[in-house]
C-alpha cells in the first residue's frame, strides 16, 4: 500500500508539472545577444552630466526560440539585431534620465513590448566614466525582465 500510494503521488506531481509546463516557456531558450553597444547620452543626477553627456555601454541578452529562423534562414523568423540596436540607441541618446535603472527599464520595456517572440531580456547599462573619487573601470546596473501575462 505504501509503494502504491507513493507511485500515485509521484504520478500526480508529474502530471501537474507537465500541465503547468504547457503554459510556460521552455526551461532553456536560445539567446540573441548584443555586447558593447556604445552611445552618447545625457543621463545622471549631476547637472554636468545632463549638459555635457557621456558614453554609455549597453549589453543585452534576449531569450528567443530561434528554431524557425535556423530552419528557414529568413529574417522575418527572428529578431533583427540592427532594429534592436536602433531602438536602444533612441532610448540612450533620447531624453535624459537621472538613474541608470530608468534607462535599463526603458530598454527592457521597449524590447518586450516590441518583440512578442522575446520571452525575457537582460539589460546591462555600463557607465565607464563616473564622477566618484577613486579608480574604476566601469559601473552600472543589470536588470532581468520577463514577459508577464502571456
Amino acid at each position: 500500500f505504501s509503494i502504491m500510494r507513493e507511485c500515485t503521488v509521484q504520478s500526480a506531481m508529474v502530471d501537474a508539472v507537465h500541465k503547468n509546463s504547457m503554459h510556460t516557456k521552455p526551461a532553456r531558450l536560445d539567446s540573441i545577444f548584443l555586447r558593447g553597444l556604445k552611445f552618447h547620452g545625457y543621463h545622471g543626477v549631476l547637472p554636468e552630466e545632463n549638459v555635457l553627456g557621456q558614453k554609455f555601454v549597453i549589453d543585452l541578452d534576449l531569450s528567443v526560440d530561434l528554431r524557425s529562423a535556423g530552419r528557414s534562414d529568413d529574417l522575418q523568423d527572428t529578431v533583427s539585431y540592427a532594429e534592436v540596436w536602433s531602438r536602444v540607441r533612441d532610448i540612450v541618446e533620447g531624453p535624459p534620465r537621472q538613474l541608470l535603472e530608468a534607462v535599463a527599464e526603458s530598454i527592457a520595456e521597449d524590447i518586450l513590448s516590441t518583440y512578442p517572440q522575446v520571452h525575457d531580456v537582460k539589460v546591462r547599462v555600463h557607465k565607464p566614466h563616473v564622477a566618484i573619487p577613486g579608480v574604476i573601470d566601469t559601473l552600472g546596473v543589470e536588470i532581468w525582465r520577463e514577459r508577464t501575462g502571456s
